[in-house]
């Protein structure tokens, strides 16, 4: 037990205070996964076939969706011009922000970080209108990810660790995701306020992807995710001890520190097939809202904040509200009026 909360604390710290850690979490959460399983005595054949081929539908759908971003990268930039002159823009940007979140369970999480990214650089946008449209469309990224198992890896990991079909996770989580993506939409209407001035063009501002940054991303999603799968087998005498005779309410709060440290790391430690499904939805939402709040919280956020040179303060000052306020708005909806 003691070995296995040393690997937690350095899981939920260290990538959070050591730069080379964070920039390379994947290798770093595939040792702490093998380190965990090794611990408890869970490194079998069974798990390691487990663990080879869980991640092989997201990774999949992230190769094939970052080659289809990247061959209609200019027809998305010009689709971006037309429709943002045609509509009002603030309309416009409010429709993104949905449309985003709702895709992201089908195009990956990733992918659809990238086309904002894209979306972003076209669209004249001050500084906090910005930052502020960058982080409710990472929210709803994160948060509508989740319905579809190959969207992001918290949901993938949580569909296979419960032994769940496909529609699972839409079946479980759908009225609460989906009233949220349209929140966020809302949102978006009411703190960003675009200038039509003058359009920016994506190719000005970054360089579009090549074949190998595609297919190395593709591969770290690939070790991101079956670290997860490793690290969620070897917490399971963790999760039996701590975890499991938890109140829903606490497991919602508690959670807040997926704001820290990637949710599907949270996830793959939390879940078990034992929990009812009113446990697993508490530990779901809390780890999707709170991991819109800041930078680390969400891969996602990650992206969009790097190429947007988005800091963690600039971050942290509208995200921390937003996802204060969402956590206690669904918290009146879960555990007051349910």
């Amino acid at each position: 037990m003691f070995g296995l909360l040393l690997i937690l604390l350095c899981v939920l710290f260290l990538p959070f205070s050591v730069k080379k850690i964070e920039h390379n979490l994947e290798i770093f959460l595939f040792i702490m996964g093998i380190a965990a399983a090794a611990i408890s005595g869970l490194l079998d054949f069974e798990l390691m076939t487990k663990a080879l081929l869980d991640p092989i539908t997201i990774t999949i759908a992230v190769l094939i969706a970052g080659l289809i971003c990247k061959w209609l990268h200019r027809p998305i930039e010009k689709s971006v011009l037309f429709l943002s002159k045609k509509l009002s823009l603030r309309i416009f940007l409010a429709l993104t922000v949905i449309l985003l979140g709702l895709a992201s369970s089908f195009i990956t999480a990733i992918i659809a970080a990238i086309i904002l990214v894209i979306i972003t650089n076209v669209l004249p946008l001050q500084r906090q209108s910005l930052i502020h449209f960058t982080v409710l469309a990472c929210f709803s990224i994160g948060i509508g990810a989740v319905l579809t198992p190959i969207g992001e890896p918290l949901s993938s990991i949580t569909v296979s660790k419960l032994n769940e079909e496909f529609l699972y996770l839409f079946d479980l989580l759908g009225a609460q995701v989906l009233p949220a993506i349209l929140l966020f939409g809302i949102l978006t209407m009411i703190f960003v306020e675009p200038q039509r001035s003058t359009y920016r063009t994506a190719a000005a501002k970054q360089k579009q992807e090549n074949y190998r940054e595609i297919f190395i991303r593709a591969f770290k999603i690939y070790l991101f995710v079956m670290g997860l799968t490793f690290l969620g087998q070897g917490f399971e005498p963790l999760i039996n001890e701590y975890i499991l005779g938890l109140h829903p309410i606490l497991l919602y709060w508690i959670n807040m520190i997926s704001a820290i440290l990637d949710n599907a790391t949270l996830a793959a430690a939390e879940i078990s097939p034992s929990m009812d499904s009113e446990t697993i939805r508490a530990i779901l939402l809390g780890l999707l809202i709170s991991g819109g709040m800041l930078i680390p919280g969400n891969i996602p956020n990650i992206i969009a904040a790097g190429k947007l040179k988005i800091t963690s303060k600039e971050w942290a000052q509208f995200g921390v509200p937003i996802g204060l306020i969402t956590m206690t708005l669904y918290f009146i909806v879960l555990f007051i009026f349910n």
